[in-house]
């Protein structure tokens, strides 16, 4: 929380660029709110809802079902639950069959294990451990985030992903490193269907993927 960079002021124009760039799903976190356990931009998140069309799916302080149903009633498609899931994996069930195909687990690994509270805290869990856990409880997606890469631009980790995806029947998101198209070639060369989809923050801000670009390479537009 010490070295955050600010990218804009006005979440609700950026996600409606990202909306005019072709994309469909937008991914939030509400960064505040991983640290303190509850939500906290909930004005910035409101403004995005009102604002686009997109395909929300928020995370970050979701670690209760009255905040879960509070968001999907708002009009988020899907909520990331990270923390709970491990600390509270039953939570996590109850809510899938409450809401079905509208809750995600993200999974945010360092060496391998899980890390939760914002990445604060690493527990002794390996990725893999923990996504089996959810099988057919329901969850719609697990968004893997490998945290030694995220944000550094040092491309993914792809072969820990595809391990992911390999081991679980729950589609798979990659996250964590995306800093360029020839990382997203590499990752759709590498994967094929195997993976659901792939998120960028930094390097589309940094201007070193264009959106437009990688929705059309993904989508196999190019």
């Amino acid at each position: 929380m010490d070295q955050v960079t600010v990218f804009g002021d006005d979440p609700a124009d950026q996600a409606k660029q990202f909306q005019d760039a072709g994309c469909t799903w937008l991914h939030v976190v509400d960064l505040n709110g991983a640290f303190e356990g509850r939500p906290v931009n909930g004005l910035a998140i409101d403004g995005i809802l009102a604002t686009t069309n997109l395909k929300v799916e928020l995370g970050g302080g979701i670690r209760d079902l009255a905040t879960i149903e509070m968001w999907l009633n708002k009009g988020v498609m899907r909520v990331i639950l990270g923390t709970v899931a491990l600390k509270n994996p039953d939570l996590v069930k109850q809510a899938c069959k409450n809401f079905p195909g509208q809750v995600a687990v993200g999974i945010d690994a360092k060496g391998g294990f899980v890390a939760v509270e914002g990445w604060v805290e690493v527990s002794n869990i390996t990725v893999i451990d923990l996504a089996r856990k959810f099988e057919d409880a329901g969850v719609s997606a697990i968004i893997y985030t490998d945290i030694d890469r995220d944000g550094l631009m040092s491309g993914p980790n792809i072969s820990a992903t595809i391990d992911l995806a390999h081991a679980s029947t729950i589609p798979v998101i990659a996250s964590g490193g995306v800093s360029s198209m020839e990382d997203l070639e590499a990752l759709k060369s590498a994967a094929g269907d195997l993976l659901q989809g792939a998120i960028s923050g930094r390097a589309v801000y940094d201007g070193a993927i264009d959106p437009a670009a990688a929705v059309a390479l993904l989508q196999g537009d190019v």
